[in-house]
């Protein structure tokens, strides 16, 4: 029994492995020609490769569950299409001692997603976003397509590039009164974290006094912010790219600032639930095999495949936005269609047995 459940974990996990790398492929392509339209004299092609390479951790990362729906789908379906199915069948072996074969392979890539979504797309995503911003600001003041803006209390705070390690680049603060009057504006050419706070680098900064302006400028500034290379390093990338941890210091940290902290804690619980919605779009698949698709072609699988997983991760990206304005929490929006897909699973798993 153990030899048979290796061969239809290794006939899974193979097909997941192609559908990655076609789905990556695919992707990385598309992404380049997007990218190749701002080449230009600062932002070269090996800015854009370099940029492309760092991506692909997230991507891959990002593609796991439909792939391993569409996989589950392939992999047992060509089991099927052999009769080998029917043979194991006829042998004595339930559906339920399969299902448990294939979802072995779904737990290594459920863990598989964690590890990755944890300690590597975080720092990938950074490295890639901070090397894009800072090949196309080239040191220059506000530049408000590239970077990211961040609110502390009085003052907005505008950083071109964030550098693993603690390194920032093109900083411009401004500076608003308790009537929301604006009453200063400087920037920086770099910023380094230390223990006093983050010391600015070549400052620049205007004073604006009722009726005049009074400019100065310094080699060097300390600035005491509640910001850390750590809580920065979250706010460079999109929340859906952030490492669990990060995402639950940083919600925290937008509760102390009196700031919505709404997207973040939906992204934590998209991330903190992937794997469960990858386990319960493999059982989809499993279902599907021995129910509706049991004789069709894997042509037809990968269409199947592809709706389903498609439908699921627009429902989850509608889901979100609506728990945001409708006021339910994220959780629920979370956990709706993965419900939805394990219930059918479930059901139709029923049904074949």
């Amino acid at each position: 029994m153990l030899r048979l459940e290796r061969y239809i974990a290794a006939q899974v996990l193979s097909a997941v492995f192609v559908i990655l790398l076609i789905v990556l492929g695919l992707d990385l392509i598309f992404e380049f020609v997007a990218q190749a339209a701002d080449i230009n004299e600062r932002y070269t092609m090996s800015d854009v490769l370099y940029y492309l390479a760092y991506r692909a951790p997230g991507r891959l990362y990002e593609f796991l569950p439909l792939a391993s729906l569409v996989g589950c789908l392939v992999g047992l379906g060509m089991l099927a299409s052999n009769s080998e199915l029917t043979v194991m069948r006829a042998a004595g072996i339930s559906i339920g001692r399969i299902v448990m074969a294939v979802m072995k392979p779904a737990i290594l890539l459920a863990l598989i997603a964690v590890l990755m979504g944890e300690y590597v797309v975080p720092h990938s995503e950074q490295v890639a976003e901070s090397s894009r911003a800072l090949a196309k600001s080239n040191g220059q003041a506000l530049r408000s397509e590239h970077g990211v803006w961040h609110r502390e209390d009085n003052q907005f705070i505008h950083i071109n590039a964030v550098e693993p390690g603690g390194k920032i680049h093109g900083i411009t603060r401004y500076t608003f009164d308790e009537r929301l009057q604006m009453v200063s504006a400087s920037f920086a050419a770099t910023g380094t974290y230390s223990e006093q706070g983050w010391i600015l680098k070549e400052v620049q900064q205007t004073a604006f006094l009722g009726d005049r302006t009074q400019v100065s400028s310094a080699s060097q500034e300390l600035w005491q912010s509640g910001l850390t290379p750590t809580l920065l390093s979250v706010i460079v990338v999109k929340p859906v790219d952030l490492s669990i941890s990060g995402l639950w210091s940083y919600t925290g940290y937008l509760a102390e600032q009196g700031l919505d902290a709404n997207q973040y804690l939906l992204a934590f619980w998209t991330k903190v639930l992937q794997p469960v919605g990858i386990l319960a779009l493999v059982l989809v698949g499993v279902s599907f095999v021995f129910g509706p698709l049991r004789s069709v072609t894997v042509g037809q699988r990968i269409v199947a495949g592809v709706i389903v997983g498609l439908v699921f991760k627009f429902s989850q990206d509608l889901l979100g936005p609506a728990s945001l304005v409708v006021g339910f929490t994220p959780l629920v929006a979370t956990m709706i269609p993965i419900a939805v897909c394990a219930g059918v699973g479930f059901i139709l798993l029923k049904r074949a047995g």
